[in-house]
Formats: C-alpha cells, structure tokens, sequence
C-alpha cells in the first residue's frame, strides 16, 4: 500500500477501506507519510468529500491514535457535551453542574478560544487558583468522586487529529464537514463519554453560517455516531447574536453563577434546557424531554447545582468564594457605554461584530501563544426585539490595559454591531 496510490484513489473519488484509512492516519503519525502527501490527500477529501462509511472509519483511526478513557466502572452512563462554536456561549458552565446535581456522571474536555469564539478553559481559568489541566487519572477520580470535572485537552487523547488538524489549519481543509466530524466526535469517543450531546449551531458568529449547513453536520455526527456504537444527539441553534448578557472571560463566569441562583436570560436557559433534556433521555433518567425542566428547576432552586459547581472548583483547586463575591474577579476597570442613537426595537445585535469588539478589548486570541484579558468584554443591555429608548444604553464595553487605537476600532465596531428600527421586531427563534 503506497499513500500516492491512496491520494490518487481519492482524486478519482473513490472510496477508502477502514485499512487505507488506518495506512494514513498510522503512517502520518509514525512519519512514513510525509506532510505534503497528507495535505494533497486532504485537499482531495476537500474536494471530493468522504463516505458515511469513510467518515466513521476516519474517526475510528483518531479514537485509536492515543489513550480511550474507559469509565465503565462508574458508570453505564457518561455524559459530553460539545459546542460548535459561538459567541457568549457559556452552557457548559452552567450545564455541567446541573447535570452533576442531577446524579449524572459528565466528563467535559474543553478547549480555548480561537479567533472570535471564547474557549471554556479561559472562562474557567479567570476563576483565580483554578487549573483545567487534569492528567487523566485525576479527571477519572474527579468523576468518580464528585460527578463532574471539566478539564483541558490531554495531548495523549486522539493525537492523529492534533497533528491533522494543525496541517487543516495551514492548508485550507478545515472547512469539510467530514473532517469536522471526525475532528469532534472522536475527541468525545475517546474521552469516555457513552451520551453525547452536540450544539451545533449557525449563523454571524458560528463556523456554518446556514441552517441547512449545521442540519447536514448534525446528521453525519448522527450517522457516524451510531456506525461507532455512540449515542449522539444533536440541537442546532442560532448564533446570530451572541448567547445570554455577556461576552468576555470572568464576565460569562460571573454570568453562569447568575444563572445558577436562579436569574437568567430567557435565550441561555432555552439552549441549556434543550441539552440538558437530551442528555437525561439518553442517561435514562426521564421518558419524555418535557420532564427535563422539573428537574433542571429543582436543582437550580434547591441550590444543588450551584453547590455541584462549588465542588468542581474546588476540586481543581479554585477560589469557591467567587461564587459570593465577584470582586475577586479580574473585571475591566473602565466601562465605556455605547448607547441608542434612535428610539424603536433592537433589529439587529451581530454577534460577530460583538465578538471581534471583545477580542480588541483584550478578551481574545489570534493564535494560541496570545495573552488574554480575563477581566475584558462586554455586557448586554439589550437583544434583538426589545425597545430603547434614544440614549439608552445597548452595551457596556469593559477594559483594562488597551492601545488606543484598537479601543477606538472596538467602540466602531461595537456602535455598528446593532440597529434599531421603527416597527416591532419579534425576538428570534434559537432552536432550529
């Protein structure tokens, strides 16, 4: 077997068998497949697309690339979730410990933020003394002890996708749908989760930008989901503004905490009902998605979930006292208020335009080598439907330390990133 032959194969849009697959995952890693025969490969998958049957072979070689965490001693039930990607989206946050509250084994790997989406281990990390980096035997007996642990990306866990991955990103490829797939839902498989729950979401500040784009995701994660025995389940949401009141590190934290007492926004109670109700259905702990939110109620009322996210920060050896006294977060100590030039209803909040307004205030990376500002971001005064009134404030931009230059281009940007118009706009739809 010779990976010019394989290449060629794939030009000719034929398809792989599980042991062509296996030749140049095996080969790329042990470095008999050089990177400009697995970038002409990529770009012929790019162009050409993989199989069903291809796709879950792809993803079968990343699982098998490194260590598969294996909880079954636990439990028969393993909770994940994962989002595609978006702005303002902190429902791992607050997902996690209701599901811990609600007796469900999670074991969440999360990454950083990239470009204009916010990562959960920054989020989490602007929690002072707070450490995602959990080998896997401290994530195991976090999980056994306490439910739940949320924990930064072991480099043993499906490496062949790292190193794939990295060449994507240097060649135009990472916009495939079967890579992407390949991509998520091995890291999930390898992680040890039996119960996957995707968010796959669309729209100014998410990847795929159609409805239809995210439906034809969500299915092939399905699909290759169960051609590899795993239960994956899928929302597809709106990424059109950003997710609940606050974009930016120790903001979003502070916002889930919120979340957890019992005070919310409508849009971020939505998303994570909608998860936490497939997660109960595939953990066997209801019949129906509706009884989901009697449950995700009580633990929120009760305390009990606030008290599970206690423990996880306690646990990665955290401050708990944040929970009480926000102060002993990094905040921006300079507010600037970008307010309503017109009085009428919020027709348009982009949440792209917000993100890159946030990533100039310092609560953003380019590349993975940047320093961020936890204390950087911007709350959310108002969302697309509600009215204003001229001179109300829209949204509060926080910061510490910025160039002037790029706090001016942030101001722009954030002055631009919404409208308002006369007649009444209905609030958007955010499940599809």
């Amino acid at each position: 077997m010779r990976a010019v032959d394989l290449i060629q194969k794939k030009k000719e849009n034929k398809e792989h068998t599980q042991e062509e697959i296996d030749f140049l995952v095996n080969g790329y890693m042990d470095g008999t497949i050089e990177d400009y025969q697995m970038s002409a490969w990529l770009m012929a998958v790019y162009f050409n697309g993989l199989t069903d049957k291809e796709t879950a072979y792809l993803t079968k070689a990343f699982v098998n690339s490194g260590d598969i965490l294996d909880f079954s001693e636990i439990s028969e039930f393993i909770a994940d979730k994962h989002s595609t990607g978006g702005v303002g989206d902190k429902v791992t946050l607050c997902l996690i410990p209701i599901l811990g509250a609600l007796d469900i084994y999670t074991a969440k790997l999360s990454g950083r933020g990239l470009g204009f989406t916010g990562g959960t281990i920054d989020k989490l990390e602007s929690i002072p003394g707070f450490k995602c980096e959990l080998d896997n035997n401290t994530f195991y007996n976090q999980i056994k002890t306490i439910k739940a642990a949320i924990s930064s990306q072991s480099p043993n866990l499906t490496p062949a996708d790292g190193k794939i991955y990295a060449l994507r990103d240097v060649t135009a490829t990472v916009d495939n749908k079967s890579l992407i797939c390949a991509s998520v839902v091995s890291k999930k498989i390898a992680s040890g989760a039996t119960s996957i729950v995707l968010d796959v979401k669309f729209g100014s500040g998410a990847f795929l930008k159609t409805p239809e784009e995210a439906s034809e995701l969500a299915q092939l994660m399905v699909k290759t989901g169960k051609l590899l025995d795993r239960n994956i389940d899928t929302v597809i949401s709106s990424m059109e503004q950003p997710l609940g009141t606050s974009v930016g590190n120790s903001l979003e934290v502070i916002e889930a905490i919120d979340f957890l007492k019992g005070s919310y926004a409508d849009d971020l109670y939505e998303i994570t009902l909608a998860l936490a109700g497939k997660t109960l259905m595939n953990c066997a702990k209801i019949i129906n998605p509706k009884h989901a939110k009697t449950l995700v109620d009580k633990v929120i009322k009760n305390g009990s979930a606030l008290e599970k996210f206690k423990e996880i920060i306690i646990a990665q050896g955290g401050n708990p006292d944040v929970l009480e006294n926000y102060s002993l977060f990094n905040k921006g100590k300079n507010v600037i208020e970008i307010k309503s030039l017109d009085t009428g209803y919020i027709s348009k909040l982009t949440a792209l335009d917000v993100a890159h307004a946030a990533k100039l205030l310092g609560a953003g990376r380019d590349k993975k080598s940047d320093s961020i500002d936890f204390g950087a971001g911007i709350i959310i005064k108002s969302k697309v439907g509600d009215f204003v009134n001229r001179g109300d404030v829209v949204l509060e931009l926080y910061y510490n330390n910025v160039e002037k230059s790029r706090l001016d281009e942030a101001v722009k940007i954030a002055r631009e990133s919404f409208a308002t118009s006369t007649i009444k706009v209905n609030k958007p739809k955010l499940i599809y």
